[in-house]
């Protein structure tokens, strides 16, 4: 009963704290947060730490610390400083994460499926089910390979000092970052809600569920680490290799840099009002943004309460003037 209070007691603690620091016992944050284990994995850091510090076990493994803290404190919902992380380090992050969907935990997920299914209910269900999944997953294929090609790549051409024209990560990739774990909860809907095998296929199918529920958190969070981490990173990168001769394109995020009214608004609420701004309702922002819609609507109160703007085309005005985003993204209707 003791050991149930000293770990209570420990849980309380590391939950109420802010954000992971270095100076952290590693063994402690993943008993903090067991998804993290999923994070050593993609970040390349076995296990085997003992008690050594999350510094001293990021840096033995050659994992930039703060990339890795980031990283943590954002899966394990403290709170988010990510200012100081290697875009390197984050990249090889995203790019094993995408290797584990892509090559593993998916197929993995396929062939339960066709387990739990093959066996209960109608064969032609069956394979419309497998065929729905299919198609899922040569799209989750095709996201994560233009990102691996053309995002990353792109990031690695500014950090060798090379700016490619007509390519921006605001423009490129967050106006058109979409989430990508929708169709995975659609699947596990009908299962739930509409689906009837045979009583004999009931642990394998929960099994499956299991699955498709588990990935479906992991691809939202992994979402989330490229929508409030790297885009971020990138675009503070973008500033530091703009040419000193700034085009006019380039002064809406200048603007807003120096704006003090600008400054009193989260990363996150400037990203509402931007998506206000192109017209979008609470539900379409929400999974551009991988977030609930009542996440989204809250972030729309505090912004109205920051601002004592209540209307969309108000916020859509104050984007302009205050340089959120370029006249030419708003939609005029």
């Amino acid at each position: 009963m003791g050991g149930w209070r000293i770990f209570c007691n420990f849980a309380v603690t590391m939950t109420n704290a802010g954000q992971y620091r270095s100076s952290d016992k590693m063994r402690e944050v993943v008993a903090d947060s067991p998804v993290l284990l999923m994070a050593l994995s993609r970040f390349g850091i076995p296990l085997g730490f003992g008690d050594d510090s999350v510094g001293k076990t990021c840096e033995r493994a050659g994992v930039d610390t703060a990339t890795f803290l980031a990283v943590a404190s954002m899966i394990g919902r403290r709170v988010l400083s990510a200012d100081e992380v290697s875009l390197p380090s984050l990249m090889q992050y995203l790019k094993s994460a995408h290797s584990y969907f892509v090559d593993f935990y998916l197929p993995q997920i396929r062939t339960k499926l066709i387990s739990a299914i093959s066996h209960g209910g109608s064969e032609d269900v069956a394979l419309v089910i497998l065929k729905f999944f299919d198609e899922y997953v040569a799209e989750v294929e095709r996201h994560m390979k233009y990102e691996n090609d053309e995002v990353f790549t792109y990031v690695e051409e500014l950090l060798s000092g090379n700016r490619r024209q007509g390519f921006s990560i605001e423009s490129d990739y967050v106006a058109n970052h979409q989430p990508i774990a929708t169709k995975l909860r659609e699947l596990k809907d009908i299962f739930i809600c509409h689906y009837h095998g045979a009583k004999t296929d009931n642990d394998m199918l929960n099994l499956v569920l299991f699955d498709i529920i588990n990935c479906e958190h992991d691809l939202m969070s992994h979402c989330d680490v490229e929508n409030r981490i790297f885009a971020p990173a990138v675009q503070r990168l973008e500033r530091k290799t703009r040419p000193s001769a700034a085009s006019a394109d380039d002064e809406p995020a200048r603007g807003a840099a120096r704006d003090p009214e600008v400054h009193n608004l989260t990363e996150r609420e400037k990203e509402i009002i931007r998506n206000v701004a192109r017209g979008l309702s609470n539900k379409e922002i929400a999974d551009r943004l991988c977030l609930s819609v009542h996440t989204v609507a809250t972030h729309r109160r505090n912004i109205c309460a920051k601002l004592d703007i209540h209307s969309a085309a108000g916020l859509t005005i104050f984007a302009i003037i205050h340089h959120l985003l370029k006249v030419s993204e708003v939609k005029i209707s």
